[in-house]
């Protein structure tokens, strides 16, 4: 019992704030426009900034692990070609194949990650190494997978868009707000207590507003169309993934914050930046949104039953 409400601890005040925003997005206190705000403030903003504070305040020479960088990059490129040559081969509609390997793979670290180990052990932890390590090579590997499935209409703008989308990756803030914690970090600095003070304003602003804002967002009625493969790529994003990644992890030595961020790598619901993509480079949309959809909503079951998992075999 004990194990079940440590881990009741950590999940059920995330997935209360998320509902927390779709009550409020039900009773009219935001407009598409503001949830588009609230959306970039906390991307460009916000959470950079609680990934630099985070980063800045620990010792990355102390907290790197080379170990567990190679593994959460290897094994997200190991899963990507696994899911894009299952879905090439198993899917009648070919037209869904980008669309479906996007929202198996691609899962939401940056809010969900960020949160989940702050909620259990009050930091960052290592999240922002596992971001740097997965997150450039999603982005790579959406923009080759959606380009390469794409209708052939679609490809007199493709070139642009890949350049577009690979320069975002360049200056994606949430990648910019970690590499600029490291010069802090290696170099021991301590910040004068108004500067800590005001960050840590800000950075205490940023997992509430993301996830009020996923909850305002969230759109049930798309996750009804579908149906099969949306539910096909949601148990492979929640279950299939950590079933085959997780006994490797634990097996390997990683426990406590590295296997909880593994968690996350593994089993996070798809993100909506991977819906965004699908559209714009001619994917399949409603397949994706509905991915997003169903995958979040199943999550708060799946992630709070692999954290008990976990909790009670003493690997966390």
């Amino acid at each position: 019992m004990d194990n079940l409400i440590f881990c009741l601890n950590a999940t059920v005040p995330i997935f209360a704030v998320i509902l927390l925003g779709r009550l409020l997005r039900g009773r009219h206190f935001f407009s598409p426009q503001t949830l588009a705000d609230i959306d970039r403030l906390s991307f460009k903003v916000l959470l950079p900034v609680l990934l630099f504070r985070d980063i800045a305040a620990g010792r990355i020479t102390e907290q790197f692990d080379l170990k567990f960088f190679l593994f959460c990059a290897g094994i997200t490129i190991v899963y990507f070609f696994a899911i894009w040559l299952g879905a090439a081969k198993l899917l009648p509609d070919k037209s869904m194949v980008g669309a479906f390997t996007q929202g198996a793979f691609r899962g939401s670290q940056a809010i969900l990650g960020v949160a989940f180990v702050q909620s259990l052990y009050g930091d960052a932890g290592l999240v922002p190494l596992m971001i740097v390590a997965s997150v450039p090579l999603y982005n790579i590997f959406s923009v080759l997978v959606l380009a390469v499935t794409a209708p052939a209409e679609q490809g007199r703008d493709r070139k642009g868009l890949i350049g577009r989308t690979l320069g975002g990756i360049i200056t994606n803030p949430i990648i910019l707000g970690i590499l600029a914690g490291l010069p802090f970090s290696l170099l021991s600095v301590d910040f004068p207590p108004m500067v800590a003070k005001g960050l840590d304003l800000l950075a205490g602003c940023a997992t509430p507003l993301a996830l009020i804002s996923i909850g305002a967002g969230f759109e049930g009625a798309k996750a009804l169309k579908k149906l099969g493969p949306t539910c096909a790529a949601t148990l492979i994003k929640l279950v299939l993934l950590p079933a085959v990644f997780l006994p490797i992890a634990a097996w390997m030595g990683f426990r406590d914050q590295a296997l909880v961020a593994i968690v996350i790598l593994c089993g996070a619901p798809s993100t909506v930046s991977g819906y965004v993509m699908a559209k714009n480079m001619g994917g399949d949309h409603v397949l994706a949104a509905s991915i997003v959809v169903l995958s979040t909503a199943v999550s708060a079951v799946t992630l709070t039953a692999i954290l008990f998992i976990l909790r009670t075999a003493g690997m966390i």
